[in-house]
């Protein structure tokens, strides 16, 4: 699936050149669930990035093929095992015409590091910057970083002189609430530019005419708009109302491919969906046993695993759009293996039972399950799935589902019990996943960022640090395969699958399917 999807990526990048010459088109883009904010530091979203990344560039970003090549920046020297000067690109221009210098990077990264940046994990390993003219910064870094470039691809440039002028230095509190010019109204060097927002109504995009690099296909404008309901959405599809969606209903699929004036792309995603449990708190809101929480014990958690049917949530309620998973990385990301991505045990419902009867929970407990509603492929359904697992073993659980601009702060101000969350890996490297939802939670730092579960294991802090410096690949490919172990062991998270995400179109967009879900209209060409 993997092979074959970069294979046919290619030939559809090698299509659009051909193309590249068609008449400037509208493409007109539906998806279920909106973007956060247009803060280009404030939420780690993967919708949020699908467009930020068109409006704001980044040093350096990715070719077809998830390679690092140059971007904001034209090369790169490492000075020193922790020094990288970085040579910038010269005659760029913000969209408001102010011209790109070393300051804006300067700038960029530092708030991309400070608090209450969401996007720290891009930066996790710089110490400081420094300019040294006004197009070159040397980056400092705490220890050597086998992969400082693929972090960096997501640490995405603004105008210094904008954002002061605009009091927003620091990044916005979207976990606070917190609204500001910055999540509004944005200035970028990307290849387009944002005309407006309206949240949960229309997000619309022009072409930059001064753009640095050249587009691939003729879009010279993007219209989004967010459709919750998946039968309006595919409506709209049918009837010709709009050109794409991102996330087609699979329960539309069948129809959708019988459509004549229609197509379908698909191919497997970086993304891991799975369960995530609170494992902090001594007492369980709601659960009905005082004093306790059955989520710290390795029993109870091993027990909701083992009640789950992932063949059949595979089968009947994914209908076939995923890979039933065992670790927390996709097959694509690197750090996955075969083995780890086998059932830590397998499905039994009377050994869950005995399981929580063991742990001292013979009559069960009840439990609270929150889910996006609008996010990932399936998600509410996967949920009304689950919740009647557990309630069969004893586990008395009751859904509460919600759009996941609302959900996401509920799991990062720590405010659930258990919960469906969607993990992809920006970097393709397993330490993404490792540092951001196994580390020890600590504030709003990269650090375990997205740990609702806040679960703390110092044995899995300890070689998480030693990945991220160590540059002998074999050793850390080593300590790579027993973080993601040891993980999958304690059952600290319950993965579910890696999801297949498939595209719907009009026969006339050509476009190419990118395993990070994120479309590019600049590769796209509409007739």
């Amino acid at each position: 699936m993997h092979r074959t999807t970069f294979r046919l990526g290619l030939l559809a990048a090698a299509a659009l050149l051909a193309a590249g010459s068609a008449s400037a088109a509208t493409l007109r883009w539906a998806g279920a669930n909106d973007i956060n904010t247009v803060d280009p530091h404030s939420q780690n979203h993967q919708t949020t990035h699908a467009f930020l990344q068109q409006v704001y560039e980044s040093l350096v970003r990715y070719d077809e093929k998830f390679q690092v090549e140059p971007a904001l920046a034209t090369k790169w020297t490492q000075v020193s095992p922790t020094q990288v000067r970085f040579e910038l690109r010269k005659g760029v221009k913000f969209h408001d015409g102010a011209p790109f210098t070393a300051d804006d990077v300067v700038f960029s990264l530092t708030r991309a590091m400070t608090p209450p940046s969401n996007m720290q994990s891009a930066t996790q390993s710089v110490k400081e910057l420094k300019k040294v003219d006004d197009h070159t910064v040397d980056v400092f870094l705490k220890g050597p970083n086998p992969i400082l470039l693929r972090e960096l691809t997501e640490a995405r440039i603004m105008n210094k002189a904008w954002a002061e002028k605009h009091n927003s230095v620091k990044s916005q509190d979207y976990g606070g609430k917190e609204e500001s010019y910055a999540s509004r109204n944005a200035n970028g060097t990307g290849p387009y530019k944002l005309v407006g927002w309206q949240p949960d109504v229309k997000l619309t995009l022009t072409k930059n005419a001064d753009w640095w690099d050249k587009p691939r296909g003729n879009v010279d404008e993007v219209v989004f708009t967010p459709i919750k309901s998946a039968a309006t959405r595919t409506a709209a599809l049918v009837s010709g109302q709009v050109d794409f969606v991102v996330d087609p209903p699979p329960q539309d699929l069948a129809r959708l491919k019988n459509t004549p004036e229609l197509k379908l792309i698909e191919g497997a995603e970086n993304r891991t969906i799975f369960f995530g449990l609170d494992q902090f708190r001594d007492e369980l809101p709601g659960a009905g046993t005082p004093g306790k929480n059955p989520l710290k014990d390795k029993r109870v958690r091993q027990a909701m695993y083992q009640a789950i049917d992932t063949a059949g949530l595979h089968k009947n309620t994914m209908r076939g759009l995923s890979v039933p998973a065992g670790a927390m990385v996709a097959p694509m990301v690197h750090g996955w293996t075969k083995q780890l991505d086998e059932r830590a045990s397998k499905y039994d419902v009377e050994a869950a039972k005995k399981l929580l009867a063991d742990a001292g929970y013979p009559n069960g407990f009840a439990l609270k399950l929150e889910c996006p509603n609008d996010r990932y492929v399936n998600d509410e359904a996967i949920c009304q799935a689950v919740t009647a697992m557990w309630t069969r073993i004893g586990i008395k659980t009751t859904l509460a589902a919600a759009p996941m601009a609302q959900f996401v702060t509920r799991v990062m101000n720590n405010d659930v019990n258990a919960y469906l969350f969607g993990w992809g890996v920006a970097t393709f490297d397993a330490l993404y996943t490792l540092d951001s939802l196994m580390s020890t939670k600590q504030g709003k730092t990269a650090a375990g960022v997205y740990n609702g579960g806040r679960f703390s294991d110092a044995k899995l802090d300890e070689m998480i640090q030693q990945i991220k410096s160590e540059m002998d690949a074999p050793k850390r490919d080593a300590l790579l395969h027993d973080a993601l172990k040891l993980t999958k062991d304690e059952y600290y998270y319950i993965p579910l699958h890696h999801q297949i995400r498939p595209w719907a179109m009009r026969k006339g967009v050509e476009t190419v399917h990118r395993a990070d879900d994120r479309p590019m209209p600049n590769w796209t060409t509409v007739k």
